[in-house]
């Protein structure tokens, strides 16, 4: 199959360029496309051989449910027994934009679409490609991350070219992605909103909107906890995000971090191996392996959430054996980052 690339530019939409793409999806075929958190592959939603493509492209578990894509409030409502009104609130305060809600679903949502769950992920993107794309397809769109299963979610068109190229018809190419980590995901079809995936939207800010508490899923925190259980939600289940390479985070004093990595590097180099280290930029110039990369600053976790997925990405081109990583644990999106990085290094971290 040829991957046609169709690059677009998001402050001047080309709608011919949209409407191309959008016939592959009225023909049950899939197309990746931008959004605001990460690069999505998209397919019909309503359609369940549409979505068992997308599954297939993907190499990914058919109980791992699909998040569908709106791009106006009108198309919810086909889709959801009910709205409860703390729902109602929180797309008010933050849709269009990095949250998927978890709802009660209609017939018309098929199984496959869900994973054979009888609730439906929804969410609206914050990304003028992604949603020109959904109205001229006038249907919602299914789309998980535009990536093989289990690896770092694409943030770049070249990420997706890498993963799907043959494998998909089209590839809607918007530039970089903004915030660079998938969006959060929230249940409402229990007695109190829960958090089943973090991400840019904390726990804070939806009970400041909400006016109620909101908790997180403890499969969140423990993976074990969904052994035999379907997960309710993307990404819960199965291990993801990953390099190629085994990745160890190490944190504690980053001094002693400092110290540790560079004492594991050298037992690494006396066997022939090839380290490479996650870092930021001010503690880069302190290591001692083959391949060192930033992942931005510190003090601002909204770079390192947007370089993530492609500093793990660079990695994978570096033929490096073993990543070294500090850990990002502060900020805001601190938690939905070090959620993130845990699942990559399948929950292999060591306290130093």
């Amino acid at each position: 199959m040829n991957t046609k690339v169709l690059k677009v530019d998001q402050s001047h939409i080309d709608q011919n360029l949209i409407e191309q793409a959008a016939d592959f999806i009225k023909n049950e075929e899939l197309v990746a496309f931008p959004t605001e958190t990460v690069y999505g592959l998209g397919a019909n939603g309503l359609v369940p051989e549409a979505a068992a493509k997308i599954y297939a492209a993907k190499g990914r578990p058919s109980d791992n449910p699909l998040i569908l894509h709106i791009s106006d409030i009108e198309q919810l409502k086909p889709l959801v027994t009910d709205i409860p009104e703390a729902a109602k609130k929180a797309m008010k305060a933050f849709w269009p934009g990095p949250m998927t809600v978890i709802l009660n679903k209609k017939a018309i949502v098929p199984d496959g679409t869900t994973g054979g769950l009888s609730t439906v992920a929804v969410r609206m993107p914050d990304h003028p490609v992604a949603l020109a794309l959904i109205s001229a397809s006038q249907c919602p769109i299914a789309a998980p991350s535009a990536n093989t299963s289990g690896r770092p979610s694409p943030t770049k068109a070249e990420h997706v070219f890498e993963d799907m190229k043959g494998k998909i018809p089209c590839i809607l190419d918007g530039g970089m992605v903004g915030i660079g980590i998938e969006s959060t995901i929230i249940d409402f079809t229990g007695e109190h909103p829960m958090i089943l995936r973090p991400g840019f939207i904390t726990p804070e800010m939806f009970e400041e909107v909400i006016g109620e508490p909101v908790s997180i899923d403890p499969a969140v925190l423990d993976s074990n906890k969904l052994k035999g259980l379907a997960p309710k939600a993307p990404g819960m289940k199965y291990k993801h995000y990953a390099p190629k390479a085994d990745l160890l985070l190490v944190s504690g004093d980053i001094d002693k971090v400092v110290g540790y990595i560079n004492k594991k590097t050298e037992q690494a180099h006396d066997q022939a191996l090839r380290v490479g280290i996650i870092g930021t930029d001010d503690t880069i110039s302190s290591y001692h392996g083959d391949v060192i990369l930033s992942i931005g600053t510190r003090d601002s976790d909204d770079t390192i959430a947007q370089n993530l997925y492609d500093v793990l990405r660079q990695f994978d081109h570096e033929d490096v054996d073993v990543i070294y990583s500090q850990v990002f644990d502060s900020g805001e999106n601190g938690f939905a980052i070090m959620n993130r990085l845990t699942k990559a290094a399948g929950y292999d971290r060591i306290e130093v």
